[in-house]
């Protein structure tokens, strides 16, 4: 049996309850084609199999993977492939398994410390979306994470994640995980989050615009937005349109939901200034974990 590495700050999910709450909100169905990100010993892996059309699990553990082949190696609907998610081509790596293409479901415990490159593979960006979305994702992430994923506009939470997401997708808190549910414990609690990409509400004109003004809108959070947006349009212009668009003069970014982004995004086509936040930095988000949550989890 293959041991947590304490340089990959591995912890393995050992908790019934939470694997049912994962299984339960996959939803799965007999046509379903799973995605499984760093299956880990596979005790996830092994649950899902018998309730899905085929799965394809990407782990960058060459140990890991041996075990995996020695236990699951000979199961038909199962396709391993050893790499790092985040650079691997998963069409190229599937092209000679037809039963192994076009994955429509992601049910994953995925490692903490690159949250935000993950999900921003699986649903694209504001500018880029996924053009051949998933129909769900289930993902077993950080819980101050999840909070920032379904946080409501005016919520401490709400960031700049909150609004790239759920540009493009609706999300919702399945159930919390405590550390207890790992072995060895992590330093933070978990939580079950499900994803559903759809159609965007309210496009942006540009997309791209969006993106960046976004970006340099939370780049201060303490900072009321006028002055965040200063780079892209003068102070008086903006407390007019935001009168214009009845939202407060001196509202922050968390303050506005999707949509009233997007608005303000499209009003500011004309007549604005600058580079658009190519060059602002996020302050809140953290996207990737910090230093105290840099966790593997399987």
């Amino acid at each position: 049996m293959v041991q947590p590495r304490k340089h990959l700050a591995q912890h393995w999910l050992k908790s019934e309850k939470a694997l049912d709450a994962i299984i339960k909100a996959a939803a799965c169905q007999a046509s379903d084609r799973i995605l499984e990100i760093g299956p880990g010993t596979g005790i996830l892996t092994r649950r899902l199999l018998p309730l899905v059309q085929s799965l394809v699990a990407v782990e960058i553990d060459y140990d890991l993977c041996k075990l995996l082949v020695k236990q699951l190696g000979k199961t038909e609907n199962f396709l391993l492939l050893q790499g790092d998610f985040l650079t691997l081509d998963l069409p190229s790596h599937t092209a000679a398994f037809p039963n192994f293409q076009k994955q429509n479901k992601v049910v994953a415990n995925i490692p903490y410390n690159i949250t935000g490159p993950i999900i921003e593979k699986l649903l694209g960006t504001i500018a880029l979306p996924n053009p051949e979305p998933f129909d769900s994702i289930v993902l077993l992430v950080q819980k101050e994470v999840a909070e920032r994923l379904y946080a409501k506009p005016g919520s401490k939470a709400f960031g700049a994640l909150s609004v790239r997401v759920q540009y493009l997708a609706d999300c919702e808190l399945i159930c919390t995980v405590p550390a207890a549910a790992f072995h060895p414990p992590p330093k933070v609690d978990s939580a079950v989050v499900r994803l559903h990409p759809r159609q965007i509400e309210t496009p942006a004109i540009d997309p791209r615009k969006l993106e960046n003004l976004v970006k340099l809108g939370f780049g201060a959070k303490r900072k009321m937005l006028r002055n965040n947006l200063q780079p892209v349009i003068e102070r008086d212009r903006l407390t007019q349109l935001l009168e214009k668009l009845e939202i407060n003069p001196q509202t922050r970014a968390e303050d506005l939901s999707v949509n009233q982004w997007v608005t303000l995004a499209n009003e500011l086509g004309v007549g604005s200034r600058g580079r658009w936040g190519d060059e602002g930095d996020e302050e809140d988000e953290g996207d990737e974990g910090d230093e105290r949550d840099k966790e593997e989890n399987n």
